[in-house]
């Protein structure tokens, strides 16, 4: 299939058309972190205000060296990238930034790009911003990318199974979801970073093959309208699966039928993710405005600088209703 050109990449909206993969595209999988919510600007805002104690500057080039890192790997870079070395173990730098997350994360609601338009003034922003957050101004919980609730609206009414694959674990997917239960609600399954059948991180294939399997698992005549039981059920019904597909009395249970990855299409904001979704056969879509390496984009099959910029019939999915202006 034709690829995106990196070099036109996220500069103006959508880059040049591409063509439909061969039979295509019958499922969507989305990487979470990034891509359907907004989280890059808090992490920021905290390590921060971590290299501040230590009078040390904050460098956003080091952005792109810590995603799709293990938080133990990432901590590690971080510490050793930014002069903490000595001063701040990672191990300290985690459990430091994770407490400060839990305070902002779910009293937080940030609209896509607002962050970023923020002055940052040394001491003074670090003052600032948690007596805006204290009072209320930033109220509510995070917000979604822009686009996504149209794009995963438009998928599930026109009955394309979706789901979720990340590397973010249970406990913060949990708590940045909670509000946004129907969107997420429209998802078939969700695989995070903590499932105890990921094995390895992106670049690896793992999640995204996982995420691949469970789109089999079908449950018949059951509406589940709760989020984490979803994320329960898929957990059970994977785990399980190898016995009932042995006992072909309970196939009524298990859709035996296979979903071939080329049919798959990946929305990821990460090379790392993109490179995984490559790994496991599949086409990718990745989310990005111009970052600091344009070849990282290299391996996407499409690269757009938002989700309103996203045409399904590019991809031989039911096409918007509506028009974006």
């Amino acid at each position: 299939m034709a690829m995106a050109s990196p070099s036109s990449a996220g500069l103006e909206g959508e880059t040049e058309r591409v063509s439909p993969p061969k039979g295509a595209i019958t499922h969507v999988i989305f990487d979470f972190d990034g891509t359907l919510i907004d989280t890059q600007p808090f992490y920021t805002l905290v390590q921060e205000r971590i290299l501040s104690r230590f009078g040390k500057p904050y460098d956003p080039s080091i952005e792109a060296k810590l995603m799709g890192k293990k938080p133990t790997e990432s901590a590690r870079i971080f510490v050793e990238e930014t002069g903490l070395a000595g001063l701040l173990t990672p191990e300290g730098f985690l459990e430091e930034r994770n407490a400060m997350l839990t305070e902002l994360f779910p009293s937080s609601q940030l609209l896509p790009g607002e962050f970023s338009k923020l002055p940052i003034l040394g001491l003074l922003f670090l003052f600032l911003i948690p007596l805006y957050l204290h009072f209320g101004c930033l109220n509510g919980t995070l917000a979604l990318i822009t686009g996504v609730k149209r794009l995963v609206s438009h998928l599930h009414a026109n009955g394309i199974p979706m789901c979720v694959a990340t590397g973010t674990y249970k406990h913060n997917f949990e708590v940045l979801t909670q509000n946004h239960g129907e969107t997420f609600a429209m998802m078939h399954h969700v695989v995070l970073g903590d499932d105890p059948e990921v094995k390895k991180r992106k670049p690896a294939p793992d999640v995204f093959l996982i995420a691949l399997k469970r789109f089999e698992v079908l449950l018949t005549n059951v509406v589940v309208s709760s989020l984490l039981t979803r994320y329960f059920l898929s957990m059970v019904f994977s785990s399980i699966k190898s016995f009932l597909s042995c006992n072909k009395s309970l196939d009524i249970f298990v859709d035996q039928g296979n979903v071939d990855p080329s049919e798959v299409l990946v929305f990821e904001d990460a090379p790392s993710g993109v490179a995984a979704a490559k790994n496991a056969g599949m086409s990718a879509v990745m989310l990005s405005d111009a970052g600091p390496d344009a070849s990282a984009y290299k391996q996407a099959d499409q690269v757009l600088s938002s989700l309103l910029d996203f045409k399904p019939s590019h991809w031989g999915l039911p096409p918007f209703k509506d028009t974006v202006i």
